[in-house]
């Protein structure tokens, strides 16, 4: 499933796995940053897996289980050991970004955000 991501600076789109998460789309709530990473309140409560990781690469998209939450890093976080991206706890893996996760840098604390579907056709026809 392909998703976009957006804020008043700008939108990436991301491609995830098949999960409880996505069924909660589309989605609006208020961006929050930590360190390099940006995090927003889904509404939606979901099980740790047992492949939750706490380090991700730059642009995993996760979902931290302790706050309900989408979890977009894209460098380190107050936590991080050098340049690794470490969540706050470990977090669930949907996917990945599909562009620079750097651009993520544009958020701001507090901007509204909203996440939804794709549409294929749409996409296909810009």
């Amino acid at each position: 499933m392909q998703i976009r991501i957006s804020w008043p600076a700008g939108n990436l789109t991301a491609t995830l796995d098949d999960t409880p998460t996505t069924q909660a789309l589309p989605l609006s709530s208020t961006a929050r940053t930590w360190g390099e990473e940006v995090y927003f309140d889904t509404g939606v409560a979901v099980a740790r897996e047992a492949d939750a990781r706490e380090v991700v690469p730059p642009g995993t998209v996760a979902f931290w289980t302790d706050g309900d939450a989408l979890a977009l890093p894209y460098g380190p976080t107050p936590i991080s050991r050098g340049d690794e991206c470490r969540l706050a706890s470990p977090c669930n893996v949907l996917g990945r970004l599909d562009g620079d996760a750097h651009s993520l840098a544009t958020v701001r604390d507090g901007d509204p955000v909203r996440v939804e579907p794709v549409d294929a056709g749409a996409s296909a026809s810009r």
